[in-house]
């Protein structure tokens, strides 16, 4: 009789990332971090927000997207774009996991709904952010871009060839 490991809880924090790609001028949508944020103050990030117990990613990302420009997307329109795989974050000790979504397809007009969060929303161009990007927001654009879905690992040691 072989005996399994005890499992142990997760302690992983799971995020949920929207790439809003607008086609027709080939830009995305970006809001820019107040300068009191707990993770990249300042910088330019995608709408982004924490997954809520019992909530499947994609409804995450989709009322992510909302509370934070007012745009509505239908979760069946989001796409998978990238992973970022953190070993450790401002809020998550444990790690953290984001997935990035996109989606040509939404209804309303963006606009800065969480002022005490961040300074700025703006369409920038998808094949140039600001320079003031957070990298991950900026890695994950670029391997959209690309049509390249990519694993992003941030905080890990590489490791040996």
């Amino acid at each position: 009789m072989s005996h399994s490991p005890t499992p142990t809880l997760a302690t992983t924090l799971l995020v949920a990332a929207v790439i809003v790609h607008d086609r027709d001028s080939d830009r995305v949508l970006m809001l820019r971090r107040g300068p009191n944020a707990k993770v990249a103050p300042g910088r330019w990030d995608l709408p982004v927000g924490k997954n809520e117990p019992g909530e499947p990613i994609t409804l995450s990302a989709v009322r992510e997207l909302r509370e934070e420009t007012g745009l509505v997307v239908a979760a069946p329109d989001l796409r998978l774009a990238h992973v970022v795989h953190g070993r450790a974050g401002a809020e998550a000790p444990g790690g953290f996991l984001t997935v990035v979504l996109a989606t040509t397809r939404w209804s309303g007009v963006p606009v800065n709904r969480e002022p005490e969060k961040h300074s700025q929303l703006a369409w920038v161009p998808i094949g140039a952010p600001p320079e003031e990007t957070y990298a991950p927001a900026a890695e994950a654009v670029a391997g959209y871009h690309a049509g390249r879905p990519s694993v992003v690992l941030t905080g890990w040691q590489e490791p040996p060839s």
